[in-house]
């Protein structure tokens, strides 16, 4: 039987389907994938080759084809005659994710990687900010991962997909240093990854290197093309970085080509966290004059994601619609989250329909409420997944509120905190401003 190129077996007798499948699975796990289903090549040459099948799944998913990925992944796990066992568990893992069955899928994969701790697609599952672990409503999953990633590390040779993920969990567990230097020997051996690059912009936030994570940001992009799975949210670091250096038309109008609904060619999950987050936060430190173009962004959450169901896509739809003065649509999800909760099915906890709560709270100047919603939150915020870096705009909005309704002492204590942990210009803005206003 043939192997891949991590050693594993594979079941196609073609040549060419295989160099296919290895080429495209380089490009999937990159995210350097040009926005195109990719493994039409490895099918073409081998039919029945159920791991390119279900690669092709993956990555429609990944790409917001629901209904598509679906298809596909029943077409793979349908070739189960003459697998070997290794791909027959990997096929079967893949499909529980692609179908939704995420605690089935996280107990799939730690099976598979404890037998097979090589096979990249199916641990692929299991990381990042929206990967099964950090679904999994736990407040450490950021740690679980990082564990899970040093376990498997003496079977990895030094391969530049795996550096990238360990060296992000480093800086997601407050080892940002040495977390880049990981991330930096990533790309040293592929520059074009992607996810390396993403995992170094979170290495350089934690930092508190918004400036040295522009410029590296900026020169890279030049040769990341629209359409690429991360271009939108790789954008969406560039503006941060950008409001942070006090250049508030330049990341309004990266906002505007790069991240706004309309524009973006991005899976409708991605899309609407980076375009919600970074016209709250926008709207939060004042930094461009009302009105923000929240009404597009509201109107995607709505059709994309009609009801409550997937936390971090929920809380950003409830920032768009509360943004966009849609009360309505606001209410609703948060009935449907409290439902929910009362039968069990929100892993997450209370804190997500209270965050939304807060969130509306903010756009009606209800600052109390939102101090009191939020403070009750932030000990468990970690469940709703994401990054540090993206659930700060919810500590962000405690802050504001903290300032508008003169609660200087909490607003100070929060700010001191986090400029303790690492720089941040518009941190040490509001605290300058806190302290002149005494």
């Amino acid at each position: 039987m043939k192997e891949d190129a991590y050693g594993l077996p594979v079941s196609t007798q073609s040549d060419t389907a295989l160099r296919a499948y290895m080429r495209d699975l380089d490009r999937l796990l990159s995210m350097d994938d040009g926005g195109t289903p990719l493994f039409g090549d490895a099918i073409a040459a081998d039919g029945n080759f159920a791991l390119a099948h279900i690669a092709q799944a993956r990555h429609l998913i990944l790409l917001g084809r629901v209904d598509d990925a679906r298809a596909v992944a029943a077409r793979a796990s349908a070739l189960d005659a003459g697998l070997h066992d290794r791909e027959r568990a990997h096929v079967a893992a893949v499909a529980l994710a692609i179908n939704g069955q995420a605690a089935a899928a996280l107990d799939a994969v730690r099976r598979h990687v404890a037998a097979y701790p090589t096979d990249p697609l199916v641990l692929s599952l299991a990381l990042g900010v929206y990967g099964l672990i950090a679904f999994s409503g736990r407040r450490d999953h950021h740690r679980e991962q990082r564990d899970l990633l040093e376990e498997l590390a003496p079977k990895w040779p030094e391969h530049w997909w795996f550096l990238g993920f360990l060296g992000w969990s480093h800086a997601e567990t407050g080892e940002p240093e040495a977390g880049g230097r990981i991330v930096d020997r990533s790309l040293a051996l592929n520059g074009r990854n992607a996810q390396a690059v993403h995992a170094r912009m979170h290495a350089y936030v934690e930092l508190g290197d918004q400036d040295k994570g522009a410029a590296f940001l900026e020169a890279w992009l030049r040769d990341y093309k629209p359409g690429n799975m991360l271009h939108c949210h790789l954008n969406w670091h560039m503006a941060l970085f950008e409001l942070d250096q006090g250049k508030p038309d330049s990341a309004f109008a990266r906002y505007m080509s790069c991240i706004r609904p309309g524009v973006v060619a991005a899976a409708g999950f991605p899309k609407l966290a980076d375009a919600a987050s970074l016209l709250w936060r926008m709207q939060a430190y004042g930094a461009l004059p009302d009105p923000l173009p929240w009404r597009e962004v509201a109107d995607m959450a709505i059709q994309v994601f009609p009801r409550a169901g997937l936390t971090f896509a929920d809380l950003h739809a409830a920032m768009a619609c509360a943004a966009a003065g849609d009360s309505e649509a606001l209410e609703r999800r948060i009935d449907e989250l409290d439902q929910a909760l009362a039968s069990g099915k929100l892993r997450q906890g209370e804190i997500v329909p209270a965050l939304c709560r807060a969130l509306g709270a903010y756009v009606r100047g209800e600052d109390a409420e939102v101090i009191r919603l939020i403070d009750g939150a932030l000990p468990e915020l970690p469940r709703v997944a994401g990054s540090h870096a993206q659930r700060e705009v919810f500590e962000d909005t405690l802050i504001s509120a903290c300032l508008r309704a003169k609660r200087t002492d909490r607003a100070r204590e929060l700010l001191t905190r986090r400029l303790a942990r690492r720089p941040r210009r518009q941190d040490a803005k509001w605290l300058e401003t806190l302290e002149a206003s005494l």
